[in-house]
């Protein structure tokens, strides 16, 4: 039976969701200014545009298209259908399945790959892919010069750490190379049970060489772009959105069903929803685009779809300021934050506090309880830095993002339950310091912070992919802390070729990090949201990396 519907076209339950969006609460009055915006945003002050097939509301802005140089899951989510590696993810289980690469020979110690490209992998604009396209890639993504925030992802490779460090010059020392046009080598230090996942990863995916080096840094900019994966780039409006049209020369293009997808640049939550729920996006990715008093309705219905997955929102210190550079405020601080406060009256999605920043059910992990709640131990550790009560210490700026004013998004309310917790539990002076995604990242990147939102989901389903972030030369570390002890546990750890073994000592590497030095204090383990219809869409299934292949993705019309 059809459900009575109001004036705006919406059943009684979207419409009652609606009001509550745009003001908060359930009422007559309240601010419009979201659903402005999305009209706004609908109507736009360009030309119109034919609709897309399937229409994504991706989040932030994504800061680069570039394989190499993405960094938020923004970015990845547009480089991931445009650019493929050897590998490529599974959309049921995010394992890695054959990508330009159809097959592959592991040698018996584990530290020798060699990948057959295939015959009819070429570039969208007609020339073939080689083992020497990909050898470029990855030489690239490894050159100090380029940048790569990632470039850690190849230092399993021989002599990678040393090349990207500048202190070895000659790539052909490189434990890569193109053996012909359609066979490539690959030499591990030692053997990496996770390597053919870094292979689907971002960073080691294959760009086309004859456009980088014609438009050096402008090459994305290339008309028309070359992409090696199974969609094109169409356009990318900047606060609009990016347009992809299905690539036809991909080797896999039969099995790639939607012609047209646009991923819509929308964090504002309030905006995001009402788009979704007034049929103008057909997915939400995550859960922070979602207005947070709105989860314990939206979890009961069949178009919220929950899973595990690994990820972490944890707090960055900034180790190299005063009173920072001791580890006891750090540990204080941490120690101060009651994590189950945060989940149960804030996040309210089924995260858990965390004690470590490990999710758990990752792999190869054992469980480690590094940090709890106990404000006691927090201020006889501020006491003990010279600081009792927070006497002598100076503001602390915590630094964190949100879309436009944003003060009633989750990080915001997290920011103001955090400053309330140091303030009251130590004494704390906190100053609160919001600013815009692409601000917020490079205000990070350049240590101007003394404590900072973070947050990361797991490039593969390993410890390494959250406590490797923290050796010394990892360029997503952005703490500034360095610690031989901990860089050498994650060496040895990565050496053992025995899994209990190496589990052991990734956890005594994981207490060394949050629980004795503390440059990081974790907050909670995330749990994956996404929204659609599940009788208007298909190809999207829960998985512990919460990714999902845009190719996979058809229209239920589409299915039958």
């Amino acid at each position: 039976m059809q459900r009575a519907r109001n004036a705006s076209g919406q059943s009684p339950e979207a419409f009652r969701l609606w009001r509550v969006c745009l003001t908060g609460r359930v009422g007559r009055s309240g601010a419009f200014f979201p659903l402005l915006l999305a009209l706004l945003w609908l109507t736009g002050c360009g030309p119109a545009l034919p609709p897309a097939e399937l229409t994504i509301i991706n989040g932030a802005e994504p800061e680069s298209l570039d394989p190499a140089l993405a960094l938020s899951i923004e970015d990845l989510r547009v480089t991931m259908p445009l650019f493929e590696g050897l590998t490529r993810n599974d959309p049921v289980t995010a394992r890695p399945i054959p990508g330009l690469a159809e097959r592959w020979e592991i040698t018996a110690d584990g530290r020798t790959y060699l990948f057959y490209l295939r015959t009819n992998a070429v570039w969208s604009t007609g020339e073939p892919i080689t083992a020497e396209d990909v050898a470029y890639s990855w030489r690239r993504a490894l050159d100090p010069g380029t940048g790569a925030g990632y470039a850690s992802q190849l230092f399993f490779i021989e002599n990678a750490e040393s090349f990207n460090a500048g202190t070895l010059t000659d790539a052909r020392q490189l434990g890569f190379q193109a053996v012909d046009a359609h066979r490539f080598r690959v030499q591990l230090r030692q053997p990496t049970p996770f390597f053919l996942d870094l292979c689907a990863f971002q960073t080691l995916a294959v760009v086309p060489r004859h456009a980088v080096e014609r438009l050096g840094d402008q090459w994305i900019r290339a008309q028309p772009l070359p992409v090696s994966g199974p969609y094109q780039l169409d356009f990318w409006r900047l606060n609009d959105r990016v347009r992809l049209r299905k690539n036809p020369r991909y080797w896999d293009a039969a099995n790639t069903a939607i012609e047209v997808v646009d991923l819509l640049t929308i964090a504002n939550p309030a905006t995001a929803f009402n788009l979704y729920e007034t049929g103008h996006a057909d997915v939400i990715w995550d859960r922070n685009l979602v207005p947070a008093e709105l989860l314990d309705l939206l979890r009961q219905r069949p178009d919220c779809h929950r899973f595990d997955f690994l990820a972490v929102y944890f707090v960055r210190f900034n180790t190299t300021r005063p009173p920072l550079d001791d580890a006891r405020v750090r540990r204080a601080l941490s120690l101060a934050i009651d994590r189950q406060r945060i989940v149960g009256r804030i996040t309210r999605g089924g995260e858990q506090p965390a004690a470590g920043m490990v999710p758990p059910g990752t792999a190869n992990h054992l469980a480690t309880r590094a940090v709890e709640f106990d404000l006691a131990a927090a201020r006889r550790l501020l006491a003990e830095a010279g600081h009792p009560g927070g006497t002598g210490l100076r503001p602390l700026r915590y630094l964190y993002w949100t879309a436009g004013a944003g003060t009633g998004q989750e990080h915001a309310k997290i920011a103001v339950e955090l400053k309330t917790m140091w303030e009251q539990g130590l004494g704390l002076r906190v100053e609160l310091d919001n600013r815009e995604k692409r601000v917020f990242i490079a205000a990070q990147r350049q240590l101007d912070y003394d404590l900072s939102q973070s947050s990361w989901v797991g490039d593969y389903d390993d410890p390494n992919t959250f406590l490797d972030l923290f050796v010394s030369r990892n360029g997503n570390n952005r703490t500034g802390w360095s610690n031989s002890d901990y860089d050498l546990l994650l060496e040895r750890a990565n050496r053992e070729p025995d899994l209990g073994r190496r589990a052991a000592l990734l956890s005594e590497a994981e207490r060394l990090l949050v629980g004795e030095q503390a440059p990081v204090a974790p907050v909670y383990f995330a749990s994956g949201f996404n929204f659609f219809r599940p009788d208007q869409i298909a190809g999207i299934y829960p998985n512990l990396l919460d990714v999902h292949p845009l190719n996979a993705i058809r229209k239920i019309s589409q299915s039958r």
